[in-house]
């Protein structure tokens, strides 16, 4: 794996600025921890789940999105987001146009020392690309290494207790978690699947599962677009002939063509199974709720293949 040191590019260190007034409640208790802890905010409660674990006592964590029926894509942020954001030492959002309402806030009211990590930039995926990086396991990685490094910047005297952290979090944390995307990739790698939106694609590319929906479907729906008539006809065959042996939908993004798709498998007798776009139930953990989704799927693909 790549030293931590060399993703420190990505944390964005924002200039002095004037201090936002007023204050709130909710998210804008993310800078009132006092003493010597570094106050975090993250956008959605997937990232701040792991940032969290990986700050253990030195770091408080407010994460902004955390309601499963709030839709990311089109959410639009409160004063006490701004707050919130403007107390931050350091701020960790998804980027590649997913959260674009941070870096507008993050730009109205700069302040100095504050991080902010992108996360589009650490993985290096441009907006216009598939946003949905916390299904990518190798992605996942690249995050915690970067916010591992951040910490350590912000707090070279608990270098080496954040170190143990991460370690701690890969081995214990995400070991089944990692468990899981073995076997399912040994078992069921090469086995023909369709999808509601692009966010299983990241996904479906680790288990080296074939994702045969049209990419401009899964984008089209994640983006709030109307799929074409093409698109949807390709699908109605997939389902019609069994060339998909399982179908996953994001739960919480069920359009009438999404709902359409699913009824549609279900009928045929093709295993159906669900994926959320944020932490389900909201006060899950990132691998608690990654692992639940993960066994979900391997019991799917059990019910498709047989195997």
């Amino acid at each position: 794996m790549e030293s931590r040191s060399l993703l420190l590019p990505a944390l964005a260190v924002v200039a002095l600025g004037a201090a936002v007034a007023g204050c709130g409640r909710g998210p804008a208790a993310a800078g009132s921890s006092g003493g010597d802890h570094l106050s975090v905010v993250a956008a959605e409660n997937f990232w701040g789940s792991i940032a969290a674990q990986l700050g253990g006592t030195r770091v408080t964590v407010t994460s902004i999105i955390t309601n499963p029926d709030t839709d990311p894509h089109s959410y639009e942020p409160t004063p006490a987001d701004a707050v919130a954001l403007a107390k931050a030492d350091m701020v960790v959002y998804n980027g590649i146009g997913y959260d674009p309402w941070v870096q507008q806030l993050l730009a109205a009211d700069p302040a100095a020392g504050r991080a902010a990590l992108d996360v589009g930039d650490v993985v290096g995926i441009r907006p216009g690309g598939n946003p949905h990086r916390w299904y990518s396991p190798t992605n996942v990685g690249r995050v915690i290494d970067a916010i591992t490094a951040g910490y350590e910047h912000a707090r070279p005297r608990d270098a080496s207790y954040f170190d143990r952290q991460r370690a701690t979090f890969l081995s214990s944390g995400l070991a089944r978690y990692h468990s899981l995307l073995a076997s399912i990739r040994a078992r069921y790698a090469g086995t023909p699947v369709g999808a509601s939106e692009s966010i299983f694609a990241p996904m479906a590319q680790a288990l080296g599962l074939d994702l045969l929906t049209p990419a401009s479907f899964l984008d089209a729906v994640s983006e709030g677009g109307e799929p074409t008539a093409a698109d949807k006809a390709t699908i109605d065959n997939q389902i019609r002939t069994h060339a998909i042996k399982l179908l996953v939908f994001n739960s919480q993004n069920a359009t009438p063509d999404v709902q359409a798709q699913v009824d549609a498998a279900r009928l045929a007798g093709i295993p159906v199974t669900a994926m959320t776009e944020t932490l389900t139930p909201a006060s899950a953990t990132f691998e608690a709720w990654q692992a639940r989704q993960l066994e979900s799927l391997q019991a799917a693909l059990h019910r498709a293949t047989g195997r």
